[in-house]
């Protein structure tokens, strides 16, 4: 049990790439520059940049170059759900496994990885089912309907 193709645990690159695409979503017909929605997660435009080409080898988006383009959804937002985004964008496992072998003059060594490996792989299979529950269109809705509660709180 090596470290390679493992990462350390789960970036902000899924969020960053959900909060893209729900802005794209929000959009509707039109598209965005990276820079509008790097201003919009007060995040680095080249960060942001990295992300949405990410999700264009996906085929989750795509850019038009030249005055008046940028970045559009390539599929309606209903057909995308978080769970694609994740997996466009983040890499390796999300729970971190032993960097190297644990030793097997130990019994709890011996067998812990096995049996971590299990319970690990049944929690990412359970999150990304969960992901897969939830569009961009219905996480569009719920955005909305957050900021509708909003702005009757400020009344």
């Amino acid at each position: 049990m090596g470290c390679e193709g493992k990462m350390a645990g789960l970036s902000s690159r899924s969020a960053v790439a959900i909060h893209a695409l729900t802005m794209l979503a929000h959009r509707g017909e039109g598209s965005l520059t990276s820079a509008e929605i790097a201003d919009s997660l007060e995040s680095n435009p080249v960060l942001v940049r990295r992300i949405l080409g990410s999700l264009r080898n996906a085929g989750l988006v795509s850019s038009t170059e030249g005055r008046g383009g940028g970045w559009s959804l390539a599929r309606a937002s209903r057909d995308i759900t978080l769970r694609d985004a994740y997996v466009a964008v983040e890499e390796g496992r999300i729970l971190s496994r032993h960097a190297h072998p644990p030793s097997d003059a130990c019994e709890v060594g011996r067998n812990i990885g096995a049996l971590l490996e299990v319970e690990f792989r049944d929690a990412e299979r359970a999150m990304e089912e969960r992901l897969d529950r939830t569009t961009i269109a219905r996480l569009l809705q719920r955005v909305l309907a957050a900021e509708r509660e909003l702005a009757s709180a400020d009344r």
